[in-house]
């Protein structure tokens, strides 16, 4: 239906979003190599200015490339990449003119709360834990005016515990 397209279609993605690492793993069990590529920007190799936008923009919003050089963004890059893998008809709806500008809005939404959603589960686990230890993000501001925190927060979580321990705060 798409064979016009020029394929393969290079998605990057968020690796350290938990939501955005599981519909990636969805994708890619249905993708083929020809036509749906990933690149991790939260990967310390990849370089976004070389592709001519900085990391901040790249997080900013979902983006996709086609073979031609064609970039894809937000809604557009999630479409395309849905149809990359042949889910196009559960991507349908944001090709709806009536409904495009409600799902723009919930998009725009979810950009901006996306960096305060890491404490949902990763679809990798073990990529948070380290010593039978879970750590959660820092957070960039001081939760009262003139204090710091001098402790990280960890979680002491499946899969990361051993038989025996107790979920829950850890150090605090």
């Amino acid at each position: 239906m798409y064979n016009k397209q020029p394929w393969p279609l290079t998605l990057y993605f968020d690796g350290e979003c938990p939501l955005c690492a599981r519909e990636i793993r969805f994708l890619s069990r249905r993708a083929i190599d020809a036509r749906l590529l990933f690149v991790d920007i939260s990967d310390e190799a990849f370089d976004a200015k070389a592709l001519g936008f900085t990391v901040e923009q790249m997080q900013s919003s979902l983006h996709a490339r086609f073979a031609d050089g064609r970039w894809m963004t937000g809604l557009d890059a999630t479409l395309w990449s849905w149809r990359a893998a042949g889910l196009g008809i559960w991507a349908t709806p944001l090709t709806w003119r009536a409904i495009r500008p409600l799902l723009a809005v919930g998009y725009w939404l979810f950009c901006r709360l996306r960096p305060h959603l890491a404490w949902l589960p990763h679809p990798d686990g073990s990529r948070r834990c380290h010593d039978n230890h879970c750590a959660l993000p820092e957070p960039k501001a001081a939760p009262v005016e003139g204090t710091a925190l001098n402790t990280k927060q960890t979680w002491n979580a499946s899969p990361c515990h051993s038989p025996g321990d107790k979920p829950g705060p850890q150090g605090l």
